[in-house]
């Protein structure tokens, strides 16, 4: 999530799933998703993890994604900080492999 003044300047951006702040001179970076959603790197490594590889999230299936704003019938993470906020499994690949392909990011799938 972004936080603006009125004429628009970003105040900071806040992960929408741990509410981690994002700093511009560290080295976790953050996936922006519609609408100036972001989930952090550290969010996404345990979404990741949940369900693509031990295959959990099937009980959030066709809840609205916070990161495309779509309902997919697919299996989706739960924000364990704030419960409204899933992301969806096309959502954790996509931004996967768009971390993965910056090779500046250093970041790497995580396995079982």
């Amino acid at each position: 999530m972004h936080e603006t003044r009125p004429d628009g300047t970003l105040l900071r951006s806040t992960c929408d799933f741990c509410g981690k702040e994002w700093d511009p001179h560290g080295t976790d970076l953050m996936i922006e998703g519609h609408q100036g959603s972001l989930i952090c790197t550290r969010c996404l490594s345990i979404a990741y993890l949940d369900v693509s590889v031990h295959r959990g999230g099937f009980e959030h299936q066709g809840s609205k994604c916070t990161m495309c704003i779509e309902e997919r019938d697919q299996p989706q993470w739960q924000s364990p900080v704030n419960e409204a906020n899933r992301v969806c499994l096309r959502c954790i690949k996509q931004g996967a492999t768009a971390l993965e392909k910056d090779e500046e990011s250093g970041w790497k799938r995580p396995s079982a």
